[in-house]
């Protein structure tokens, strides 16, 4: 029987690796961490140096291109290097998710709404032109650039929605950053017990998470620099920002940290 292009199987294909890690347990530690590096970083940047949201956002969007770019242009997964993208896209993501809601001034709810917006564009652009968005197809410089964008508007979002939740001004629903951190950890679970029952798609589940996790994170980085007096720890965000940029290192060198296996479309 003729067998169509479409057929025919290259079996190194199966045996090959992405240059993202696998989603383990240890995944998941760094890039909550990150995430809140991500709001310490970020609000350092455009608050305590008084640079404003634009410019912050322009040198975020400076980092992130130049790491994607040097991302893109490796051979095989690097471990810094891949943690190291994902701080500038949650930075970015702090930065950019602010000048929407503040800047632009259409409030939490309008920030949200063009965020989202964003990413549903990007997640169907990217499985319209490969037919998957599943992070196992990560491993040509095009799909790279469709999982970085889409990776920078999840982490936008996930700041938006945790500011939308927690913040009481610009539309917010004010239910504080305590309740907005167990909004966003029940969500998680909620994703953590569908991804062990394998009864909803693994793709989906993990995009789920990537969102939820981001408010986590910026619920945990205001924990640390908020005043005593409103229940945080008071650090400044320099400090916070270094602490946490220890913390992933330290992780980075203690957890094992292998490729993800590379799949192809159906």
């Amino acid at each position: 029987m003729n067998s169509t292009a479409r057929d025919v199987v290259d079996p190194t294909l199966d045996d090959a690796l992405t240059k993202v890690p696998a989603l383990t347990l240890g995944f998941w530690i760094i890039k909550i961490a990150a995430t809140t590096l991500g709001e310490t970083g970020g609000d350092w940047v455009t608050m305590s140096l008084n640079l404003g949201y634009l410019v912050g956002t322009l040198i975020f969007f400076a980092a992130f291109l130049v790491l994607v770019s040097a991302q893109v242009r490796a051979r095989k997964f690097h471990a810094y290097l891949y943690w190291a993208t994902i701080v500038a896209t949650t930075t970015l993501g702090t930065t950019l998710a602010d000048f929407c809601d503040r800047s632009l001034g259409v409030g939490y709810p309008g920030g949200v709404s063009i965020v989202v917006a964003l990413l549903a564009a990007s997640l169907a652009i990217w499985y319209r032109v490969e037919g998957t968005v599943s992070i196992g197809s990560v491993a040509t410089p095009r799909v790279e650039w469709f999982y970085w964008t889409t990776i920078l508007f999840s982490q936008t979002l996930g700041t938006a929605l945790g500011d939308w939740v927690a913040g009481d001004d610009r539309g917010g629903l004010g239910l504080g950053y305590e309740m907005g951190a167990a909004i966003f950890g029940a969500g998680i679970v909620v994703v953590g017990v569908l991804w062990l029952t394998r009864r909803v798609s693994r793709t989906t589940l993990f995009w789920a998470a990537f969102v939820l996790t981001r408010p986590l994170g910026a619920t945990l980085g205001d924990f640390l620099d908020k005043p005593v007096a409103q229940g945080g720890l008071a650090f400044s965000r320099f400090y916070a920002s270094g602490m946490l940029f220890a913390f992933i290192v330290v992780c980075i060198m203690l957890i094992p940290q292998r490729a993800e296996r590379r799949t192809s479309a159906a």
